[in-house]
């Protein structure tokens, strides 16, 4: 690879931190067999406002507070442009300096058209669409043409995109299908993630095949996205995690900010000038780093040899053309261990005393929450 591909020191942009920023939305347009909020039926018709205001939330997470540029990775647990003010948040967050990822499933037009023709042409380098290709819903629904017209206004308007396909059983007769469809309008295969079964403990493949004929059958797209969410999918991870110091997850309806995936959240919007205690989660308890293609190979575990977030999102068509722009593509090739200092092994073991023992106090905060609350329901009841 470029080395000024990935050298910080060849990037005016340097990357600090990573966040998924949680949207709440959980309403969809589609129907998705393999959707995780189906799965967990916690889906909503209706989209709720904000309880913070744009101009609060910006204030909340601006640079000085954040320590430098972040890539923020806005997500909804539905379909993330219906939410009225995503517009508006992207470019106030854009503006602010950060780089901003949207996951959406590249359906609302409006939306995408409102992202390609109100966001200035330079903070648009800085934005992404992680556009999800929901084959079968698309198939069945008549929206494959309406689907690739949409990708064709973003790519004309010069953000960034990529597109991976969520690999479900029912859409294996269709694989020669799919390909063909990308190649005529991406000019390049789709990338393929790896769908999950979060309803059952340790969160495995959502799969009636076997691990070796998954990877049989959908490795054929030659995505290295799917490549190495299987190599460590499954995997627990034993080595100290920067996750919560480096970067973590935040939520917007809660105003909250946790070191990683339901870990106990802290609230950061409520008081905008005070400083954000940024701890790493250090030892992860977690069956395995399921979205790991992202936290891994942006560096949160800096010893492990990965690839970098570009290359996991990025295809070259036929005739040379980039899904991600030059300027995102430099900043998606940056370890965040180039940007940040790392702790003395002394260091990491007191943090993960520390974390044991609040861990310890919040479980059982959790406990007496729970019974406290069922002895209230009885006591209703009676």
């Amino acid at each position: 690879m470029n080395t000024d591909m990935t050298s910080p020191s060849s990037n005016r942009d340097r990357l600090k931190r990573y966040f998924d920023v949680y949207v709440p939305v959980t309403a969809c347009n589609l129907r998705c067999s393999y959707c995780y909020i189906t799965q967990l039926h916690v889906a909503a018709k209706e989209v709720k406002p904000l309880k913070y205001s744009i101009s609060h939330i910006r204030k909340a997470l601006s640079l000085d507070r954040m320590g430098g540029k972040c890539l923020l990775s806005l997500c909804a647990g539905g379909e993330t442009l219906l939410a009225p003010y995503i517009v508006e948040l992207t470019r106030e967050l854009l503006d602010e300096g950060h780089y901003v990822m949207l996951v959406t499933n590249g359906l609302p037009t409006a939306c995408i058209k409102e992202l390609t023709e109100n966001i200035p042409p330079e903070l648009q380098k800085h934005l992404i669409l992680k556009i999800s290709f929901h084959f079968m819903e698309l198939k069945s629904r008549g929206l494959i043409d309406k689907y690739f017209a949409n990708i064709r206004m973003i790519e004309r308007s010069g953000i960034s995109f990529t597109v991976e396909l969520t690999p479900s059983d029912d859409a294996i007769p269709y694989i020669d299908e799919i390909k063909d469809v990308c190649l005529k309008n991406l000019g390049a295969l789709c990338h393929v993630t790896v769908a999950r079964e979060e309803s059952k403990p340790g969160i495995p493949i959502l799969t009636a095949l076997s691990r070796e004929d998954y990877i049989k059958v959908w490795g054929q797209f030659d995505s290295p996205l799917f490549d190495f969410k299987m190599k460590i999918f499954g995997q627990s991870r034993k080595e100290f995690c920067y996750n919560g110091l480096w970067g973590g997850c935040i939520n917007l309806e809660t105003g909250s900010i946790s070191k990683c995936y339901r870990l106990r959240p802290t609230g950061i919007f409520d008081n905008t000038s005070a400083p954000i205690d940024f701890c790493p989660v250090g030892k992860c308890e977690k069956a395995h780093c399921y979205n790991g293609h992202v936290w891994l190979s942006l560096g949160m575990i800096p010893e492990l040899d990965t690839p970098v977030y570009t290359e996991l999102r990025d295809r070259v068509t036929a005739d040379g053309r980039h899904w991600v722009g030059q300027e995102m593509r430099l900043f998606l090739s940056q370890k965040l261990a180039d940007n940040n200092e790392q702790l003395s092994a002394r260091s990491r073991q007191q943090l993960i005393l520390r974390n044991s023992f609040d861990n310890v106090l919040f479980s059982l905060r959790r406990r007496i929450s729970g019974i406290i609350h069922r002895w209230r329901q009885l006591l209703m009841k009676k």
